[in-house]
């Protein structure tokens, strides 16, 4: 095979064995690989009814065939798996430099079944396997464990993706971290892992990627690469955050769990202050142009975020923020401070948590603190809209599961279904929306029900073409069909292995020559499109047989009944119920969300 290795490696925790096996040919060529290929392993080879913390779950870490290549941004890896978060199959895309090891080291694919009986790391240096005692570094925080493996294993370039303590206390949106910064982040992908008694995977890889025209892929590439070099010019400069001006400019910023639009505050954590008062330097993933990575520092008035319920001697610099971790951390909490932010953002780096629900199940409890459902004795201080010390001290408490960082250790849905408030869930199938809110980006809406890991921006990004005047912000009109036609193309584009920031409509021009100079195979715009369909598909079918249905795909009431008063999204709701049938139609599902068999036999899948 060319483009893939050929092999993945098949682990079995329990009986602490694995065996090398050959990748199946034809389903990497009709799911390319990454979240595809291991979206379609995970549907044949586990009950979509396990337990997503039992040991009958099964976790994938995929690349894909571009995956260690030149090409711009081959630098990703899917963790794809039954998320806790959610009970949905989820699929959490990371970057850095632990993909490509895996490749080198000659796998396509790593397959973890069962669970071990005690603490264990997997480490992997080519064909060498080893399942190595892990107790004394259970605990650790993601930095400490990355630099002991490395230290234990003997091999300083080795690459690490690992949990921290919140994986291991099993927090329901724990992240697995690769590259101290880089992050599978959404979905409790880490609570797998720390349920598997699984810390880390080590590997160091000393082979390549076998390309079927290397004269072809080159040029391709280099194409590609010359062309990306204006088309990021802002997201190399001010980085992810640079978006929250465009956003909250248009009534779209999530503010206080959704209750407004705009941030009065936006200008403190935008990526311009960020870039002005607190960036060191940018960061790039493996084979990456763009360096939107940001390296950042406390500024020195911050000491207040340094010591606060458990005094550990938290690093004052980092990597973040990201616009999601900007507005997560401070626009949907209310916090105006950028140090506030950037030190909890720090936090669930190094504790190994997705900063987006982290600080969406927040917002909620803020809600519900502010409305007299919780008080401080439950609390156990005031969780008071834009309070940095509740928003550093709550972050640190969830990792660990101390106090009511217990209870939002669980996640906006079953917190505020405990205490009676289930609407205040900003979500959708259990798991927390991310920075832009539907009321202002209508598309948003449909793209955040129908997506099959639960809200998500990263499938169907509406502002594409709702802040740049190609679409009405506010209109549902042409939104369902637009959204199925991005979802099937961003899909595709997960399963190559490049990072989506070249851009999902650069799929079928620039993308398309690497991939068939890389695999040998003349792949079409509408063959990599199908790809796309075919995963999409498959996707649903595990979710429907895990037992989501048509009812899954739904908005909090929030979004379908409540219009802003004011600003740009002024009177506006969500038109749900006007397009959600047209995307079962456009995607020929039944009207109960269900995939014809017309359909799946015209993408090949048997049901």
């Amino acid at each position: 095979m060319h483009g893939w290795t050929g092999q993945y490696l098949r682990v079995n925790l329990t009986e602490e064995s694995w065996t090398i096996e050959p990748t199946p040919a034809l389903w990497a060529r009709d799911y390319l690989g990454g979240r595809g290929l291991a979206a379609r392993c995970l549907y044949e080879w586990m009950d979509p009814k396990a337990d997503p913390l039992g040991p009958e779950n099964v976790i994938i870490f995929a690349t894909g065939p571009l995956t260690g290549t030149n090409a711009p941004t081959a630098t990703r890896y899917m963790v794809v798996t039954k998320g806790p978060l959610t009970g949905a199959i989820t699929t959490s895309n990371s970057g850095g430099h632990f993909g490509p090891q895996l490749k080198y080291a000659g796998y396509d694919m790593v397959v973890l079944e069962g669970c071990a009986d005690r603490p264990v790391y997997l480490f992997i240096h080519d064909d060498h396997i080893e399942i190595r005692d892990a107790a004394g570094i259970w605990g650790k925080t993601v930095s400490e464990t990355e630099d002991g493996i490395r230290e234990e294993v003997g091999l300083p370039d080795a690459r690490v993706t690992c949990i921290g303590p919140a994986g291991e206390n099993k927090v329901r949106f724990a992240a697995i971290m690769n590259d101290k910064h880089r992050a599978a982040g959404r979905s409790g992908v880490g609570a797998v892992m720390g349920s598997k008694n699984l810390k880390a995977i080590a590997v160091r890889g000393t082979g390549g990627v076998n390309l079927a025209r290397p004269a072809g892929f080159f040029k391709a590439a280099w194409k590609f690469r010359k062309g990306l070099a204006v088309d990021s010019e802002v997201l190399s400069r001010f980085g992810t955050a640079s978006t929250i001006d465009m956003t909250n400019a248009m009534g779209g910023l999530p503010t206080r769990n959704f209750k407004q639009g705009q941030f009065e505050d936006s200008e403190n954590i935008n990526g311009a202050t960020l870039h002005e008062r607190r960036l060191l330097r940018n960061k790039a993933c493996f084979a990456c142009t763009i360096a939107c990575g940001r390296v950042t520092k406390i500024g020195p008035e911050a000491e207040q975020f340094m010591v606060n319920t458990h005094p550990r001697n938290w690093k004052p610099a980092a990597e973040g923020v990201e616009y999601e971790t900007a507005w997560a951390l401070g626009a949907d909490t209310g916090v105006g401070d950028l140090d506030a932010v950037l030190m909890a953002n720090y936090l669930c780096n190094d504790l190994g948590m997705d900063p987006i629900s982290m600080g969406a199940t927040l917002a909620a409890a803020m809600e519900m603190y502010e409305n007299g459902t919780l008080s401080d004795a439950i609390a156990g201080m005031p969780l008071t809209f834009g309070s940095g010390e509740a928003l550093v001290r709550m972050t640190e408490a969830t990792a660990y599961r101390e106090g009511f960082g217990h209870e939002l250790a669980e996640g906006s849905k079953r917190m505020t279904e405990k205490y009676g408030c289930p609407d205040l869930h900003m979500g959708t199938k259990g798991q927390e929306f991310p920075a832009y809110e539907p009321r202002g980006f209508q598309g948003m809406g449909i793209a955040y029900a129908t997506c099959n890991r639960g809200g998500c921006h990263l499938r169907a990004w509406t502002p594409a073409i709702e802040a740049f005047g190609k679409a009405d912000p506010h209109t549902p009109d042409g939104k369902a069909e637009w959204v199925v036609e991005t979802q099937n193309a961003t899909t595709a584009h997960d399963a190559t292995g490049l990072c989506l920031f070249v851009g999902a409509d650069n799929l079928t021009t620039a993308l398309l020559p690497c991939l068939t100079s890389a695999t040998g195979i003349d792949y079409t715009a509408a063959d990599v499109l199908e790809v796309g369909e075919r995963i999409w598909n498959i996707e649903r079918l595990f979710n429907n047989a895990a037992g989501l249905t048509a009812a899954d795909d739904s908005l909090p009431k929030r979004l379908l009944n409540e219009p802003f008063d004011e600003g740009p999204s002024a009177g506006v709701v969500v038109h749900l119920d006007e397009m959600l049938p047209r995307y079962y139609e456009a995607r020929s599902w039944s009207p109960e969300g269900e995939p014809s068999p017309e359909k799946l036999a015209a993408l090949r899948i048997e049901a």
